[in-house]
C-alpha cells in the first residue's frame, strides 16, 4: 500500500537531520526531491559506462546509447505515447516551449492569426506569446479563471475562432492548483477550428496523476524531469509525429546532422533532429530511473495520496485565523498545492520565520505573476506536496505559521 512515511526513507535529503531538526519539504512544485534510485542510477552511469551516446562501436558507448533511448522509451510509456519518435529531450518546460515558438509559431503566424492562452499560465507559456505578438502582431487573447480558480469551459466558444492557430494552456497550475479538463478542452477547440494546435504545459501534471497525451488529444505536451524525481537540466516535449516532422531543426551541430557538404547539409529524423551535440545523458537516465520509480508506486495511488494530503492541508489552513486560501476548494479539482496569505504579514517573513524551523515553502509570484494581477493580490505564500508528504509535515507547518503570528504580533 502506498504509504509517505515508508516512501520517505527512499530520500536521502529527508534522513539527515541538521541540528536535529528534520525538514519539511513544502516546495515540490519548485523542483521534487530525489530518490537513491535515480541518483544511483546516474552515478552508476558516471562512474562504469560514462562514454558519449551515439558515436562509439566500443561497448560502454553502446551501453550508453541504449540507456539513453531506453530512457527515451520509459518516458514514451509514462506518458502513453504511440511512438518514442515523439518524445524529444530539452533542458526543461521552458526549453520545450521555446523550441515551439522559434521553429513553429515564429515562422509560421503573423497578423490576423489568433493565440489563446489562460492566466494561470507560468511565464513560461505566457512570455512567449507575448513576444509573439510584440514581433508578429498576432491577435492574442487570455482566457481567466472564475473566483474559485476554475476555467469556464463555455468561454471557449468567443475565444477560439477560425482564425486561432494555438491555445496554449496549463495542465495544472502551480499557484491555484487548477486541473483544467484537458481532454474536453482539446475536443471543443478541435470542433471549433481542427487545425488549431493545442500546446500543454504539464510541468505540473506529470508528477503527480496518470497522464495520457494519446488520451489527451492535444499537439504538443512539455513538462521537466527535476518535478518529476529526476535531475534538474532535462526535460521533455512530446509532439505528434506529424507535427514534428513538418519542423526545422531548433539549434544545430553534432548528431542532430545525417550528413554534410559544402553547399549542404541533411538533417536527421525526429527526435534526433532537436538534440543537438553531446546531451544531457546522465540525466536522461535518471529521468528514465524516476519513471520507473513511480510506476512502481502507481500514478494512481500517488494522485489519491495528494488529494489526501491537500484535503488535509486546506482543512488546517482554514483553521488558522488570517489566512486565505486561494484556488478551487475541492481537493479533485486541484494539485497538490496551496497558495496562501497571512493577514498582516509579508510572505518573505512568513518564509524566514519557517525556515529556523527548516520548513520550506515559496514566496512570490510563483512565476506566475500575471495570475496574482488577475486575482487582484500581491506576492503569495506556497505550500506544494508529493509522495513524500505527510499529515506532520502540514501539522509542522501550521505551527510554524503560528509561530509567525506570535512573532510578528
Amino acid at each position: 500500500m502506498f504509504d509517505a512515511a515508508v516512501i520517505r526513507k527512499d530520500f536521502p535529503m529527508l534522513s539527515r537531520p541538521a541540528d536535529g531538526k528534520g525538514l519539511v519539504y513544502l516546495d515540490s512544485t519548485a523542483t521534487s526531491l530525489k530518490p537513491a534510485a535515480v541518483l544511483q542510477a546516474m552515478d552508476e552511469y558516471y562512474t562504469t559506462y560514462g562514454a558519449n551516446v551515439f558515436r562509439g562501436i566500443y561497448s560502454i558507448s553502446e551501453r550508453a546509447t541504449a540507456a539513453y533511448e531506453g530512457a527515451r522509451g520509459d518516458v514514451a510509456r509514462f506518458i502513453h505515447a504511440r511512438d518514442t519518435r515523439e518524445v524529444v529531450f530539452t533542458r526543461n518546460t521552458d526549453e520545450s516551449i521555446s523550441l515551439i515558438y522559434y521553429a513553429w509559431a515564429l515562422p509560421a503566424l503573423g497578423r490576423g492569426d489568433g493565440v489563446v492562452t489562460t492566466m494561470l499560465e507560468h511565464h513560461a507559456n505566457f512570455v512567449p506569446w507575448l513576444e509573439l505578438r510584440r514581433v508578429k502582431g498576432i491577435d492574442l487573447m487570455f482566457w481567466e479563471p472564475d473566483e474559485t480558480g476554475l476555467l469556464p469551459i463555455d468561454a471557449l466558444e468567443t475565444l477560439v475562432s477560425k482564425k486561432t492557430k494555438l491555445v496554449a494552456l496549463t495542465a495544472a497550475s502551480n499557484v491555484l492548483g487548477t486541473l483544467p479538463p484537458i481532454g474536453e478542452i482539446v475536443k471543443r477547440v478541435k470542433r471549433i477550428n481542427p487545425g488549431c494546435i493545442v500546446l500543454v504545459d504539464a510541468a505540473q501534471a506529470a508528477p503527480h496523476m496518470p497522464l495520457d497525451v494519446s488520451a489527451w488529444g492535444a499537439d504538443i505536451v512539455a513538462f521537466s524531469a527535476h518535478k518529476m524525481l529526476g535531475p534538474t537540466g532535462i526535460g521533455v516535449l512530446w509532439g505528434r509525429h506529424e507535427f514534428l516532422e513538418g519542423l526545422p531543426p531548433f539549434t544545430f551541430g553534432g548528431d542532430m546532422i545525417k550528413e554534410v557538404h559544402r553547399d549542404r547539409a541533411v538533417y536527421q529524423d525526429v527526435p534526433h533532429r532537436f538534440e543537438a551535440g553531446t546531451p544531457y545523458i546522465a540525466g536522461a537516465i535518471g529521468l528514465g530511473a524516476a519513471v520507473r520509480y513511480l510506476e512502481h508506486l502507481g500514478m494512481e495511488d500517488v494522485r489519491r495520496h495528494e488529494m489526501d494530503i491537500t484535503a488535509y492541508a486546506l482543512k488546517k489552513l482554514q483553521a488558522v485565523d488570517g489566512v486565505t486560501v486561494y484556488g478551487p476548494r475541492d481537493p479533485k479539482d486541484r494539485g497538490g498545492v496551496v497558495a496562501f496569505r497571512l493577514e498582516g504579514i509579508h510572505p518573505h517573513d512568513v518564509a524566514q520565520v519557517l525556515d529556523d524551523d527548516r520548513i520550506c515553502v515559496r514566496v512570490g509570484f510563483h512565476c506566475a505573476q500575471p495570475l496574482h494581477e488577475c486575482l487582484h493580490i500581491g506576492p503569495t505564500v506556497r505550500a506544494s506536496f508529493y509522495i513524500y508528504t505527510t499529515e506532520a509535515d502540514i501539522d509542522a507547518l501550521i505551527q510554524g505559521l503560528l509561530r509567525v503570528q506570535e512573532t510578528f504580533r
